[in-house]
């Protein structure tokens, strides 16, 4: 039977349909917004897997016929996600996860495909809102509804859900889901906005999540299908309490160590230990060592949370506000543009800037707009195994990867100086050499060290920092600066990055359902005062952008020409571009509207190609006063060249003062003779004078002997 919704969600209608598409699907929803509809699609598996985690995957996925276009390349379809599919593909799994019960260990996946794009509404919240309808809806143990908007804010009024054209006019663009209790996911980017000002965006925004969860409910009343039966994945109870025992103290002697591999060291001879005195007992228990290190990770856990809440005392030392030892440096590549090296702790980033040409651009074909896109601005982060001591085969680009570097280059982007006042395309490489937490913010640190060093004039500098939370019933401790032991074994997640003025990035994720306003609102104070003492150190190191960029970068001269010049300067069959290019050794890009950009490491290359372009598109100028070459010579007058390709008619009348009966007694072709351009009629025929122009030449001339003469009088 076909179950349909409609609302009425920021002025457009939002319908969420069920019992039509993908049924043999354990619970499926079809989501459309305006014209953009999107297939979201739930499975799972019967039985349990081995695995020590919940294995969910999210697939995200946008089919090119949706916009009607075909797949570019030599196969014509779709390939591996994209980097939009990826983050939104994380957008929908962030919130979800947290949600499914304690120790449900089935495999469940979760697709989602865009049908449908209207290239005016983003179909990644509706990923959210149709994920939630296709569990809610199935026998899968998920039973709390989320939802998800997008927030903008264009002359300071906030937009639900704002289109792609109304986002260009927006200082804030922000994702964010939940449930009806609390926010549990935000994403999103800014324009140095308040910290406050955030907080109001957010509490706008779950407005419109609850709206949409009470139309989930409505649709979901009447359709009963119980959860499917499942049993915890729990270790045994009795390996548990012996395990406790044996272990709890020496727990926190090792939680004790400041340092992350002596302490991981520890944990692991402890581990080693345990399961050496367990067998000792009774060898049945040698099959049980990953259950064995399941609880230690469980006694790790609830030992380091009541340390913090007792206490106030976390794994390093620190204090709750305390942000860890800072060391910046620049220019530590020799040729690179620019580089840096940022240390937070044990969190190292190495920062590495490219100044780029128009050819270095990255072109998106994207369902979310007509034409091909290009972009200028990259950032890159890498996360090799080695900075977190591990031994681990190389592969593709992670998801992780991708979504913490788009998390720093939205930090980054709005600092960038305008295109057209900095025409380079920039690409960030962060490199994490070392990793115990936080290092996307502080990709964000060495991204803005890097920049200044390669004299790229952003607005500000820009540092992160990540916050955590530890929460039990009333007892609540919010973390600054968090390590990976209190991302991982805590409540909340919470990035901020930005400058002195305001926020540019901001991601939260949170594993609890209780997060408050206050909450919030406190994280967000302390998130500001972290980065403020970040920007301090940083500015200590570099203040400012070089003057100047890095010699070994391309520089770059822009020249606007008139586009019915553009023919000129490729020449037939990019002939003349070719010629200019190898004479002078600068790399030449012209666009459609008359835009040439002349790159060239060495400054003389550049300025030589630009000399040989202007002469190329220069317009004739009445008055002025040229040399050239006599292209040919008729009975009444010569036809002399004055610019590449251009010709005008001197009358055999204005060859000399003297009478002239014969062209070739004056001007033979070939000879190279100045000229005055007299006039130019509307049919855009040049009338020449070489009288003219003999007669102020030496009319000059006079002038700048008279001064001489009088000195000598």
């Amino acid at each position: 039977m076909i179950q349909r919704m409609e609302r009425q969600i920021a002025g457009r209608t939002l319908s969420l349909e069920m019992g039509r598409m993908a049924r043999l699907a354990h619970g499926s929803c079809l989501v459309q917004y305006g014209d953009t509809v999107v297939l979201c699609a739930a499975t799972v598996d019967d039985k349990p897997t081995h695995l020590p985690f919940f294995p969910l995957t999210i697939e995200y996925r946008e089919k090119s016929y949706a916009a009607g276009k075909i797949p570019g390349g030599f196969f014509k379809r779709e390939g591996r996600p994209g980097e939009k599919e990826v983050l939104a593909a994380r957008q929908i799994d962030r919130p979800i996860r947290p949600l499914f019960p304690e120790g449900f260990k089935h495999e469940t996946q979760v697709a989602c495909f865009v049908l449908s794009a209207d290239q005016e509404n983003d179909a990644d919240v509706l990923g959210v809102i149709g994920a939630s309808v296709a569990l809610c809806m199935s026998k899968i143990p998920f039973n709390t509804p989320v939802a998800a908007v997008r927030i903008g804010r264009i002359k300071g009024n906030w937009i639900l859900n704002p289109t792609f054209q109304q986002l260009e006019y927006s200082d804030v663009d922000i994702t964010v889901a939940g449930t009806d209790d609390a926010i549990t996911m935000v994403e999103g980017g800014c324009l140095e906005v308040p910290e406050e000002e955030i907080l109001e965006g957010l509490q706008v925004a779950h407005g419109g999540i609850r709206e949409i969860i009470a139309m989930q409910r409505e649709l979901l009343r009447d359709l009963t299908v119980p959860d499917m039966p499942w049993t915890p994945v729990e270790p045994d109870a009795e390996l548990k309490g012996r395990v406790e025992s044996l272990a709890a103290s020496r727990v926190q002697e090792a939680l004790a160590l400041g340092d992350k591999q002596e302490r991981q060291q520890a944990m692991a001879a402890l581990k080693d230990d345990v399961v050496g005195q367990l067998v000792d007992e009774d060898e049945d228990w040698a099959e049980h060592e990953r259950d064995v290190g399941e609880i230690l990770r469980g006694i790790e856990k609830k030992t380091m949370r009541q340390t913090i809440l007792k206490r106030g005392e976390r794994a390093d030392g620190r204090g709750l506000d305390d942000v860890r030892p800072i060391a910046c440096e620049v220019g530590v590549l020799p040729r690179t543009h620019g580089s840096s090296l940022f240390t937070r702790g044990q969190t190292q980033s190495l920062g590495v800037v490219t100044l780029g040409t128009a050819r270095d651009e990255q072109r998106i074909d994207s369902i979310d707009t007509r034409e091909e896109v290009t972009k200028s601005f990259m950032l890159h982060y890498n996360f090799p195994p080695f900075s977190v001591g591990e031994a681990r085969p190389y592969r593709g680009t992670s998801r992780r990867e991708i979504g913490h570097g788009n998390l720093a280059e939205r930090a980054i982007q709005p600092l960038l100086p305008a295109y057209d006042d900095f025409p380079y395309t920039i690409r960030i490489v962060s490199d994490i050499l070392e990793s115990n937490g936080s290092s996307s913010m502080a990709t964000v640190c060495s991204s803005s060290l890097s920049l200044m060093d390669a004299g790229v004039p952003i607005k500000a500098a820009c540092a992160g920092v990540a916050m955590g939370l530890i929460k039990e019933g009333d007892d609540v401790a919010v973390l600054t600066d968090i390590l990976g032991l209190e991302d991982a074994l805590g409540d909340m997640d919470f990035k901020v990055a930005g400058t002195r003025d305001g926020v540019t990035s901001i991601q939260m994720d949170i594993k609890i359902q209780g997060m408050t306003v206050e909450i919030m609102r406190e994280a967000l104070e302390r998130a500001k005062r972290g980065r403020l003492h970040i920007l301090d150190i940083m500015e200590q190191t570099i203040g400012t952008p070089r003057a100047d960029i890095s010699q070994y970068a391309p520089r770059i001269i822009s020249i606007q020409i008139n586009p019915e010049k553009i023919g000129e300067i490729i020449g037939p069959k990019g002939k003349t571009i070719r010629a200019i290019q190898e004479e002078s050794g600068a790399t030449i890009d012209i666009d459609d509207s008359g835009l040439v950009k002349i790159a060239a490491v060495s400054g003389e290359a550049g300025a030589r190609a630009r000399e040989m372009i202007e002469a190329i598109v220069q317009e004739p100028e009445v008055g002025r006063i040229y040399e050239g070459p006599v292209k040919n010579t008729t009975t009444f007058g010569a036809f002399i060249e004055i610019l590449p390709g251009t010709e005008g008619l001197c009358h055999i009348s204005e060859l000399q003062d003297a009478r002239t009966e014969k062209t070739e007694d004056v001007l033979k072709k070939g000879d190279i003779t100045k000229v005055k351009l007299l006039s130019i009629d509307e049919k855009g025929r040049l009338r020449l004078s070489r009288k003219a122009a003999l007669a102020e030449e030496a009319a000059n001339a006079e002038q700048k002997q008279e001064p001489a003469e009088a000195t000598v009088d």
